[in-house]
């Protein structure tokens, strides 16, 4: 006896997912640049301004990314200090 739902294969669409991310992953990446080239960019959530944290010489442990005070954004990046 076979069981016809295991013979059945079923391909799962992950376009709609896949465009979602990309979109989000975009959006991230062109408000980091903002932040980089020194514009003022606000929270979508809190309407604060965003803080681009990044390692310095005197800092250089710690949380890295962009962040506003009452943490709705929280983006973590991995950076080190280079010199």
């Amino acid at each position: 006896m076979t069981d016809s739902a295991t013979n059945n294969t079923q391909k799962l669409d992950f376009s709609a997912i896949n465009k979602t991310t990309a979109k989000s992953f975009n959006d991230q990446k062109n408000l980091i640049k903002r932040l980089f080239k020194g514009n003022t960019v606000m929270c979508e959530t809190c309407h604060q301004p965003l803080h681009l944290v990044v390692p310095t010489e005197k800092a250089q442990t710690g949380q890295y990314g962009v962040f506003c005070k009452k943490g709705c954004t929280d983006i973590q990046l991995e950076m080190d200090l280079i010199i």
